[in-house]
């Protein structure tokens, strides 16, 4: 079942300010954590772990409460009325997602399907790469963040600290290609389509709801494979220069 974009002009009530203050408190949440986790000398590491500690937090609880809007609310059809197709869980009988829903979660989802129709119902493509997102995406963040701290520990021997930035930038690098990769799945088939489903007319749907809140997925990840694009360049330059100087020995 699809839903198109209703045209309707953004309005500032209580319950969207609570919206938006829920999506924007992962910020400071964040911040405070990287200061408090990561020493002052390392500030690229806390910028890092600023970013992938946001990322885990929004995945996890607010992409997690679009997974359990899909999967657990629902509007109930008359007997003998059925869908159009893709069903969910092939519930021919059911109409699946947020609009479907009463409760917070639900409501904060309604706010977002004005910017995006397909986000108050179960859209299938939106799901299965919210899927991958929540359960692949939001723990490897986390992950990230407690291998920033290894690396930022001065304690540790050289080994243990490298040993985590190794690490680090190949997680840290798998995760920012899946998000440039799930934000391309998740818009272009709009583009496509002549985005009937976004509403590009309301000034604030668009810049706020559309383009701010997806293209940070867009160039902090790019910003994260370029620094670790450097990275793995230090790395093999290191090791064919002591190569090199072990030859002419």
């Amino acid at each position: 079942m699809t839903t198109t974009s209703t045209g309707a002009s953004f309005t500032l009530d209580l319950s969207t300010v609570l919206c938006l203050t829920f999506c924007l408190s992962f910020m400071p949440i964040a911040y405070l954590l990287g200061k408090a986790l990561i020493p002052s000398g390392h500030t690229r590491n806390r910028i890092l772990f600023f970013w992938h500690a946001y990322d885990a937090l929004t995945h996890i609880f607010i992409e997690g409460s679009f997974l359990y809007e899909c999967f657990f609310s629902y509007a109930a059809l008359p007997k003998g009325i059925v869908s159009s197709g893709p069903h969910l869980l092939n519930r021919l009988d059911r109409i699946y997602g947020a609009a479907h829903g009463t409760g917070p979660s639900a409501r904060l989802w309604q706010e977002y399907a004005k910017a995006d129709g397909r986000w108050a119902t179960a859209d299938v493509t939106v799901v299965s790469l919210e899927l991958l997102t929540v359960f692949l995406g939001g723990p490897a963040a986390l992950y990230v963040c407690y291998l920033l701290c290894r690396a930022s520990d001065e304690t540790l021997s050289a080994r243990g600290r490298g040993g985590a930035k190794a690490t680090l930038w190949f997680v840290a690098t798998a995760l920012a290609t899946a998000e440039l990769y799930g934000g391309f799945m998740t818009f272009a088939p709009e583009w496509l389509t002549g985005s009937v489903q976004l509403a590009t007319e309301d000034p604030v749907y668009l810049w706020l709801y559309l383009f701010f809140f997806n293209t940070l997925w867009v160039f902090i990840p790019l910003w994260v494979l370029w620094e670790a694009g450097k990275e793995l360049q230090a790395a093999f330059v290191s090791r064919e220069v002591v190569a090199a100087e072990r030859k002419g020995r």
